[in-house]
């Protein structure tokens, strides 16, 4: 079932009564409406007068409902999720923590190369030279010893904007979207792979002690094309910030198709298609994840 995503930009106070989010604006007006908490995927908390009750909290958790606060600034800076979602999840974990370096390396060399796959679609999408990557994402070798992704990363990015475009995380605009993209895509891979009963905090290639998610950050590599051609539109169309309209055509990422061997998913759903595979490549019942083609 597709999740929905709620934003909240006002003050609101979020409380819940028989199963619905009771949302009660803070104005004069005094509004109220609800939602079924079974519908919800995620929750983005952006305006900083927002109240929202023990009860609802907890009652998203058990949904598996990923609830995402934002600093001061407007971005993303921290998020709840439930501990305890899959069914099997004690023995997920221990086969998770059981991968042999092998194993890790492998999947990273799989992830590599689905990343540079799907640059190398998006820039062919938008009739861009997306055949340079090619030499990149064929024949990656374990553990992309020799970093082929970094390597295609600088091409990719000068051919999807220009070449003084620079991608780091404080830098200038298209940056910021790029960032909150980003952002909205983690919280949703580890949504996902909780779902799927793995650790998000155990990671196949980053390892930075100061990262909370850093299998998200492995697992997500190949989604962040389908980031890159919202944030390619909405620059492209004269959008060079990140405001209400940026963010909300932003957040239509997690209804983006998705397109695998036979099937076609909503990104949201996708995901779990994919942290699905990676348990069964940990439990020894398949060797390949399954991620999707931009198309």
């Amino acid at each position: 079932m597709l999740k929905r995503t709620l934003a909240f930009t006002k003050p609101y106070h979020l409380s819940l009564k028989n199963r619905q989010m009771i949302i009660k604006a803070k104005d004069e007006s005094g509004s109220c409406t609800s939602v079924p908490v079974e519908d919800i995927g995620f929750v983005i908390l952006e305006n900083q007068e927002i109240s929202i009750t023990m009860p609802l909290l907890n009652a998203l958790a058990d949904n598996n409902a990923a609830v995402i606060l934002c600093s001061d600034k407007f971005m993303p800076n921290a998020m709840f999720m439930n501990l305890d979602s899959n069914s099997t999840q004690g023995e997920s974990f221990r086969a998770q923590l059981s991968a042999t370096e092998p194993l890790k390396k492998n999947l990273w060399k799989q992830i590599v190369e689905a990343k540079i796959r799907n640059q190398a679609a998006l820039l062919r999408k938008l009739d861009k030279d997306g055949d340079s990557l090619k030499p990149y994402y064929q024949n990656v070798k374990s553990g992309d010893s020799d970093n082929r992704e970094g390597v295609a990363a600088k091409i990719y990015w000068n051919e999807l904007f220009d070449n003084n475009f620079m991608r780091f995380r404080t830098g200038p605009s298209p940056n910021e979207m790029l960032n909150y993209g980003y952002t909205v895509l983690r919280a949703a891979v580890a949504r996902s792979l909780t779902g799927s009963g793995l650790l998000p905090a155990i990671g196949i290639f980053h390892r930075n002690r100061y990262n909370a998610f850093p299998l998200a950050d492995d697992i997500m590599e190949p989604y962040r094309p389908f980031v890159d051609e919202i944030v390619f539109h909405l620059y492209a169309n004269g959008e060079n910030s990140l405001n209400k309209y940026s963010k909300s055509e932003i957040l239509k990422l997690l209804y983006t198709d998705t397109f695998f061997e036979n099937v076609t998913r909503p990104l949201d759903i996708g995901l779990s298609i994919t942290t699905a595979s990676l348990a069964k490549c940990y439990n020894g019942l398949q060797k390949k994840i399954i991620y999707p083609l931009l198309k």
